[in-house]
């Protein structure tokens, strides 16, 4: 990959080479454009008698004592939540790409376009998910909760530096796509109207991590050093963000699963739930980001080896955690 490292007033050439990209992301944006009612849900409900969330992501195999319905509906919690984590994140990247356009409005009119698509696909996005949290209240017991408030949490995340709100754009959409490709595409045993809103969900992400990526790097060229330095502090501090969500949720998904589950589990065995379902969030909603190959090289063109070595011992903890 060529040094994307720039500002389009030092290095016009390059600035050519971004330009080229959000327009290749605009005119794919429009090819694979699709509405939520006529393309994903198309008047179905949900399939309980499958699972929502594959086993490559739920990574809760070693609860032997969960009998099959028992882990199914376990897995229908976890796709609900995956749902609804989304729809959380997706609150603060589209209000984070619409400032970005802001300063976008007398410039580069491709990359305005690129943004704008990005923030109506955002949009759409929290919509669909709102749209599958109510179908599955059709059907699931009541009582299930999705702690955080989006609006409380995106106000927190954008009083972060603007360089360690687009790393972790960045590396949250990495994730959602390594997820689909790695686990839900290849399950043939999944709900498929569940499975159908992620391989959706996949086609326009698909273009959103390419300008999330040209975002970053053109924020990074314009970062001071010592304002990298504080934006690594911050990347640091939106993991630990993350992480305190995942963990109430953890918490909030057990008990709803104990209160249905149809019987009473041992002490040891609600001790051993509670802890692999936080390990799962874990995993899915931090881990997976951070250790993507993509967002990898991205960090290692960005920053220093002693800057990547800070955030990797800041992350350390919970990266052994999914790995106990």
């Amino acid at each position: 990959m060529p040094n994307m490292n720039f500002t389009p007033t030092e290095n016009g050439a390059q600035a050519d080479l971004f330009s080229a990209r959000y327009a290749k992301c605009i005119e794919t944006s429009k090819r694979v454009r699709w509405d939520i009612e006529r393309d994903v849900i198309r008047g179905r409900r949900f399939d309980f008698t499958k699972k929502f969330l594959p086993d490559g992501l739920s990574r809760l195999g070693d609860l032997a004592f969960l009998p099959e319905a028992e882990a199914l509906f376990l897995s229908q919690i976890q796709g609900r939540t995956y749902a609804n984590m989304l729809a959380l994140v997706e609150r603060f990247i589209g209000a984070k790409t619409l400032e970005i356009s802001a300063g976008r409005r007398l410039g580069d009119q491709v990359a305005l376009e690129a943004l704008v698509r990005l923030t109506d696909d955002e949009l759409k996005h929290q919509a669909l998910f709102r749209r599958l949290d109510f179908l599955a209240s059709l059907q699931m017991p009541p009582g299930y909760r999705f702690v955080s408030e989006p609006n409380e949490v995106a106000n927190v995340v954008l009083g972060k530096a603007n360089w360690a709100v687009l790393a972790l754009t960045l590396d949250i959409e990495l994730f959602t796509l390594a997820h689909y490709r790695s686990s839900i595409d290849p399950d043939p045993d999944l709900c498929e109207l569940w499975k159908d809103v992620f391989l959706f969900h996949w086609k326009e992400e698909s273009q959103h991590a390419i300008v999330d990526e040209l975002e970053w790097r053109r924020e990074d060229a314009r970062t001071s050093d010592s304002d990298r330095e504080h934006g690594v502090d911050d990347l640091i501090a939106l993991f630990g963000v993350l992480d305190t969500i995942v963990q109430a949720q953890a918490q909030a998904d057990a008990g709803y699963f104990l209160r249905h589950a149809g019987r009473s589990l041992s002490a040891d065995q609600v001790t051993s739930l509670r802890d692999r379902l936080l390990a799962s969030y874990r995993w899915q909603y931090v881990v997976t980001g951070i250790q993507e190959p993509r967002f990898c090289g991205v960090l290692k063109d960005l920053l220093a080896p002693s800057q990547i070595q800070r955030l990797r011992a800041a992350l350390a903890p919970i990266v052994a955690h999914t790995h106990q």
